[in-house]
């Protein structure tokens, strides 16, 4: 009978998609790895080819894909990329989506509507992929929407301590844009020396995308700096109402801190004339330049992507990465 072999050299590969590469480069320059060649185009009629110029068989592979407009080419060009991995026997694969297509869709908010992010999970588990790695998801419970691992990253400490820089911590009143993320919120004023809280309360019509009212204010922001999250900006339209919210409420300034940089149009006019003293957000999605403004400050999430795929290859934990939160 011959003897059973079993191959314990793990290797690590790192592998991109076409919609942010500079951000792959950065990861890959953080694990001091080389990147994955891999020969993608698109056919005449739309169709994506995808190809791996060096084998993956029994390799520990990650998929790097952003999702900016056009965001189903890029979806789908991840997918194409999952099933490419399997079929070449890689050992594992990983999808690292810092922005998770969809996230929005996660429950139907009327009769008639679909859940979009579990339906992406189920395409993603279809391919082949084997673990999850996102940040800063629109909601918690996607991490259920997928069978298998999910390894749920935070930008907020990247955020808060750039922020704790520029600002007296003692004068600061952490916001949140509804009551939605009160609890990120709290975790934003643990992160600032127990700043105080505050809510702008709005209504949104749930037939009219990308459009919702800022009201009110609830909380004291008075002669304050108003550090103003969010997990993601679209269209601005949102976020500039509660700046102007927060400025008729007495703010003396109103900083802008939010994960995803969608930027669909007008959002780089809106956030550049809306008054907030600062926009600062990460790279999980490229900021073409015509879409970045004057007081707008980008900070790169390679780093936390890097230590994440790090912990992931060499079975360690990624919720030590936030103190247990993870």
């Amino acid at each position: 009978m011959s003897e059973i072999r079993h191959n314990v050299n793990k290797e690590l590969v790192l592998a991109s998609g076409r919609a942010h590469p500079e951000l792959a480069d950065e990861v890959a320059k953080a694990l001091d790895i080389e990147k994955l060649p891999l020969n993608a185009y698109d056919f005449a009629n739309g169709e994506i080819y995808v190809r791996s110029d060096e084998s993956v068989r029994g390799k520990d592979v990650f998929l790097l894909q952003s999702y900016p407009a056009p965001l189903n080419n890029w979806l789908m060009e991840q997918l194409i990329m999952i099933d490419s991995m399997k079929r070449a026997s890689a050992r594992r694969i990983t999808v690292v989506a810092p922005f998770y297509p969809y996230a929005r869709q996660d429950k139907k908010g009327r009769g008639r509507e679909p859940i979009s992010a579990r339906l992406v999970a189920d395409l993603f588990k279809t391919a082949g992929a084997d673990r999850v790695i996102s940040c800063d998801l629109h909601t918690a419970q996607i991490q259920g929407f997928f069978d298998g691992p999910v390894d749920h990253l935070f930008a907020f400490p990247l955020l808060a301590d750039y922020i704790k820089s520029k600002v007296d911590v003692a004068n600061v009143t952490v916001v949140s844009p509804d009551t939605g993320r009160v609890r990120v919120a709290e975790q934003w004023a643990e992160r600032l020396g127990g700043a105080p809280l505050a809510f702008v309360h709005k209504s949104r019509d749930l037939t009219v995308p990308n459009q919702a009212e800022s009201k009110t204010v609830v909380g004291q922001v008075k002669g304050r700096t108003a550090i103003l999250i969010d997990d993601m900006i679209d269209t601005g339209g949102t976020i500039a109402g509660a700046v102007r919210v927060l400025k008729e409420a007495g703010a003396k300034d109103v900083i802008i801190a939010a994960t995803h940089a969608v930027f669909s149009d007008p959002a780089a006019q809106r956030l550049a004339e809306c008054g907030a003293t600062e926009v600062v957000v990460t790279n999980t999605l490229p900021i073409p330049e015509e879409k970045r403004f004057e007081n707008l400050t980008v900070l790169s999430i390679a780093p936390l992507l890097a230590r994440a795929i790090s912990e992931v290859f060499h079975d360690g934990s990624v919720t030590n990465l936030f103190d247990g939160r993870a």
